[in-house]
């Protein structure tokens, strides 16, 4: 049983893997395209289209800072060349060689392989985008089992709406697209416990299609599955610290549950007084499909417990440690963790927090 639950755990992560590659990819031949990198090339008196010399696509990663230098640069591609993303445009190389060689997508010369997971990602993607950008989203603030979720669908809503949506002709055909689509990594059980049924058991969107993906991410990720196996590299929904739930515990018991990082406890007046030791920051946060990716923690005043490496939050420049004033305007300094979370899940996508920082 043990070595049977860690071959499903190594499948779904080559597949979760899979599927980042090609985000990643797409988004990089579009920028690529944009950047007039990609285009219609002379060699030997014949004449290949939509292609890019290596030592341009090599010098542009740099540039750009996707690759610190050109050996970083060269096994990015070749990642992009393992997953039949990119290819050199006689085949004649199986790498990626830094060099005045042609490649290119085989998204522009019709030879990307079109099979089961590459259909389950094109109609995972278009759901996604489907869902994500209706006024009237279906997937909304949802609870199961007194936990919270953004985002969220009961299974059996999201069996109408592709029925509706013509995305599927039978319940039972639409059951098998979800079935592949959580197989694939692109949906799950809002608490990883079930497999898709067509019931009120809620579900999320895993994957934010839309977030810019670093190329180098993909690497990260590649050494970090040598090192640890099987080990899923996703963070945990359920997990009473993630920044996409919003946990049913009343505030008293906040120091029961975790390790807080305040080196100390800080009052409000601390915080308003003048010459304390904190800087004033205001700080925009664009959520996405999951949310904005930090968590907080405290009665008056509540800190920042934790922020998601690469989340919205991160990139705006909330920092751990850091104490919410006020969100969107409105003072919090004497709210519970609770409320203001609640505040911020009902809110608008876009969040502005007031935060004051420790200085040093």
């Amino acid at each position: 049983m043990e070595k049977m639950r860690s071959s499903i755990n190594r499948k779904s992560m080559a597949r979760l893997h899979k599927t980042k590659v090609m985000i990643a990819g797409e988004q990089l031949r579009l920028r690529l395209h944009d950047g007039k990198l990609i285009k219609d090339r002379r060699y030997h008196l014949r004449t290949y289209p939509n292609c890019i010399v290596a030592q341009e696509l090599t010098d542009w990663l740099i540039s750009n800072k996707e690759a610190p230098d050109r050996a970083t640069a060269v096994c990015l591609m070749q990642q992009l060349m393992d997953h039949d993303i990119v290819h050199h445009v006689c085949d004649k190389h199986s790498i990626f060689k830094d060099a005045k060689l042609l490649y290119r997508f085989r998204k522009d010369d019709g030879t990307f392989p079109f099979n089961t997971e590459v259909k389950v990602f094109i109609r995972g993607q278009r759901l996604y985008e489907h869902l994500i950008t209706g006024r009237d989203s279906i997937l909304q603030l949802r609870e199961e089992q007194g936990v919270a979720y953004q985002h969220s669908i009961p299974g059996c809503q999201l069996m109408d709406w592709l029925l509706q949506n013509g995305e599927t002709e039978s319940r039972r055909q639409g059951l098998e697209f979800c079935r592949a689509l959580l197989e694939h990594g692109i949906i799950q059980h809002v608490s990883k416990k079930y497999d898709f049924f067509d019931s009120r058991l809620l579900y999320q969107f895993c994957i934010n299609f839309r977030r810019r993906r670093h190329l180098s991410e993909l690497l990260n990720e590649t050494e970090r599955d040598k090192k640890e196996g099987a080990s899923v590299h996703v963070l945990e929904d359920n997990h009473a610290d993630s920044p996409f739930v919003l946990p049913k515990i009343p505030p008293q018991e906040e120091h029961s549950g975790f390790q807080s990082v305040l080196k100390r406890n800080v009052t409000c007046e601390e915080l308003l007084s003048p010459g304390a030791p904190f800087i004033k920051r205001v700080l925009t946060v664009m959520g996405d499909a999951v949310g904005w990716g930090f968590v907080i923690r405290g009665v008056a005043p509540v800190y920042v417990q934790a922020v998601d490496p690469g989340s919205p939050a991160a990139a705006a420049g909330v920092k751990v440690r850091q104490f919410v004033c006020q969100v969107n305007g409105r003072s919090v300094l004497h709210l519970d963790y609770l409320q203001v979370t609640r505040l911020v899940m009902t809110g608008p996508r876009t969040v502005v927090l007031e935060v004051m920082e420790p200085l040093g």
